[in-house]
């Protein structure tokens, strides 16, 4: 029995057992007592109904019954509120509605005595989204369950936790922000692969939706604009509704950004996910080379094997074996059992390759000037050429002095150097990408500025014209110059001595990574370009990298996708490469510019996760509401009133919710005492049994 007292506080009364003896012992004693009852009454014995009850008193002695007094504290109860304060409840009117909501229910339960738990949740960490789960799973862990009279969701209901939904005895309900006449449209890429193949097609997959209360005026076509690396956008008229595919060829290797736009209307809810940012990594299936050997000599061999021991290599190797020049009456055109097809390669399919060196090779009536010509051509319109130079750079029969000569960087002197050297990264060396850190792949450590690699026997002298001489040789004569021609690029080792790295001569050194450098580079692959500006994003930090052969850089402008335009200085870290960090305010697309260098970056996802779905809605809420019986309501309507409900009955009604009283207290004190003296149950028990006796007695 419970009585209130004017104090707030109270009492409750309960009887108690606390048996003298193990409950098992009283157990077998009870049964043994029935026992004896049951053949008292077959026996016929006069007095068994007094033995009986003698025999259960002295049970109950036993069994030792108390009068607990508790003396108890009432508790209230509480209501957890969790408020959504994440980018999607920024829009509209949204953020009104909530705080007026706030007010309103925070005054409400204050007044009635209620204890208030108010969680705010804003944007996930890393594009996580609305977490509204996870803050009530932290705060009910907080809080004993036995005082929770219910729980009161204010969001729009685009929640991305809704997995770690906890198990709830009161009521929730959902107060929904927005408007019923909310309507908006977003731009939805299907699929978009990391990597891509150069020269090869791709299909990427897009979708534009409209979502909402779509108003009958909006046509069902949009206007989306393409934009590839920040270049000029292309736009285009598509419908709605649909997946719509678009092929593509990537332009170049290295990173691609691709930028999708569709135009906005003034009277949907956002604009932030009208647009999307792919980023697909070019790369290139295989590298086909064309090597053109001369005269066999030590390093023809090696040459090939290095092409040859790389997978991703497509090698076609012309090699002169038998020079015409001898006199044995063979023509020029039996030099070969099988006629090699010289008008295919250098005429007709030489735009297929990817790079061709020339080994050591002079004019000897072969190739014909018009081939050499071609091949000038095929530099120009953006192929690549590697002279490896011997003896016969430096002859008469120079390929320097066909159609070639033309575009080449440096010019022989007609001197070949046969003497040992070291072969040197020169000043401008070491700011290329092509020989930068060079010495870090010698088998042995530089020492004195003389790298740990074996020295070359034979240096081609040249005069430099152009380009760019990135090694030298003896008394510092240019060893590897690099050029640009029209829209390629060209390079002339002079020397014929490489191959005494790859045989391990004096130790060797790096060839094979230099031959991997020097053929990416006039692949135009983007890590190895000596002007480039780059950036790495992680998270919403990004790292920008310039790339440069000059001695110093501007200040990097920096346009974030609102428009906004900062200045950054950049710091030289490495010969040739100045970097420096930026903390980007936003996701989207940023644009960089140093110089004549622009470079665009993606800093998270173009559409953040909060704005793929914008559209108000209770439907991730709704199986969780309903089985705590609870409501989704929206403030469109007005506030809600409070009632209190019953555990297990309905919760939620036309402009209502309701909490359920959880009547939970605090026991301050617990009194315990004995119902009925120990003695006066022996004393009954005897008397009892005495009387059985008497009464048996007188039979």
């Amino acid at each position: 029995m419970f009585r209130p007292c004017s104090s707030g506080w109270g009492t409750e009364m309960d009887v108690i057992f606390s048996p003298l003896v193990p409950w098992p012992a009283l157990y077998i004693a009870a049964a043994i007592t029935m026992l004896f009852a049951i053949l008292a009454i077959w026996r016929g014995l006069g007095g068994w109904w007094l033995r009986a009850p003698a025999m259960a008193v002295l049970l109950l002695g036993l069994a030792n019954p108390s009068l607990q007094d508790e003396e108890r504290d009432p508790l209230s109860d509480i209501v957890v509120m969790i408020v959504d304060e994440s980018a999607s409840q920024r829009l509209s009117d949204r953020a009104s509605q909530t705080a007026q909501a706030v007010e309103a229910l925070t005054t409400d339960l204050t007044s009635r005595g209620m204890e208030l738990r108010t969680i705010t949740v804003p944007d996930g960490q890393g594009d996580a989204g609305t977490e509204l789960m996870t803050a009530l799973n932290d705060t009910l862990s907080e809080e004993p369950k036995s005082r929770i009279a219910g729980t009161i969701l204010l969001t729009d209901g685009q929640l991305h936790d809704a997995a770690r939904a906890p198990a709830l005895e009161a009521p929730l309900h959902t107060l929904l922000t927005g408007r019923s006449t909310d309507w908006d449209r977003r731009l939805i890429v299907k699929n978009a692969p990391a990597f891509a193949i150069l020269d090869e097609e791709i299909t990427l997959t897009l979708r534009i939706e409209n979502q909402g209360a779509v108003p009958r005026d909006i046509p069902d076509r949009a206007s989306i604009s393409i934009a590839i690396d920040g270049a000029e956008a292309q736009t285009f008229q598509v419908p709605t509704g649909e997946d719509l595919e678009l092929p593509l060829k990537l332009p170049h290797g290295g990173m691609n950004v691709l930028q999708f736009n569709v135009a906005a209307d003034e009277t949907e809810l956002t604009d932030r996910n009208n647009s999307a940012v792919v980023q697909i990594n070019g790369v290139r299936d295989r590298l086909r080379v064309l090597l053109v050997s001369g005269e066999p000599h030590a390093g023809e061999r090696t040459w090939r094997n290095l092409l040859k021991s790389d997978s991703a290599v497509d090698l076609v190797h012309f090699t002169i074996l038998r020079p015409p020049e001898k006199q044995d009456g063979v023509p020029v055109s039996e030099l070969s059992l099988i006629a090699f097809p010289t008008r295919e390669l250098f005429l007709e399919k030489v735009d297929e390759f990817d790079l061709i060196i020339f080994d050591r090779y002079k004019r000897r009536g072969i190739l014909p000037a018009l081939y050499f010509d071609s091949i000038r051509q095929y530099v120009e319109k953006g192929g690549a050429v590697l002279v490896a130079a011997g003896p016969d750079f430096a002859s008469a029969d120079s390929i320097y002095r066909s159609p070639l000569g033309d575009i080449m960087p440096a010019e022989p002197t007609a001197r070949v150097l046969d003497q040992g050297f070291t072969p040197l990264i020169s000043e401008l060396g070491a700011r290329h990408p092509v020989t930068e850190g060079l010495e870090k792949f010698a088998p042995n450590p530089t020492v004195d500025g003389i790298p740990g690699w074996g020295r070359w026997m034979r240096q081609i002298e040249v005069k430099p014209l152009q380009g760019q001489t990135v090694m030298t040789g003896i008394e510092e004569r240019p060893l590897l110059t690099l050029d640009r021609v029209g829209e390629g690029r060209i390079a002339l080792m002079a020397s014929d001595q490489a191959w005494l790295w790859h045989r391990g001569f004096e130790g060797g050194g790096p060839q094979l990574e230099l031959l991997r450098r020097l053929a990416h580079w006039m692949m135009k692959e983007p890590d190895l370009e000596e002007e480039a500006l780059t950036a790495i994003a992680e998270g919403q930090t990004m790292t920008l990298t310039r790339r440069t052969l000059a001695l110093e850089t501007g200040e990097l402008e920096i346009t974030a996708p609102d428009g906004t335009v900062t200045t950054l200085p950049l710091e030289e870290t490495s010969p040739g490469r100045f970097t420096a960090t930026f903390e980007g305010p936003e996701p989207g697309l940023y644009r960089l510019k140093e110089g004549d260098q622009e470079s665009v970056v993606a800093l998270g996802p173009a559409a953040p996760r909060e704005f793929i779905e914008t559209i108000a809605s209770g439907d991730k809420l709704e199986d969780l509401v309903d089985a705590t019986r609870g409501g989704i309501l929206r403030l469109e309507g007005g506030i809600p009133n409070l009632r209190m409900v019953g555990e297990g009955r309905n919760a939620a009604g036309r402009g209502w919710i309701g909490l359920t009283p959880r009547n939970a207290y605090l026991t301050t004190n617990v009194t315990v005492t004995p119902l009925v003296s120990p003695w006066l149950f022996l004393f009954l028990a005897i008397l009892l049994t005495v009387g059985a006796w008497l009464r048996e007695g007188r039979r």
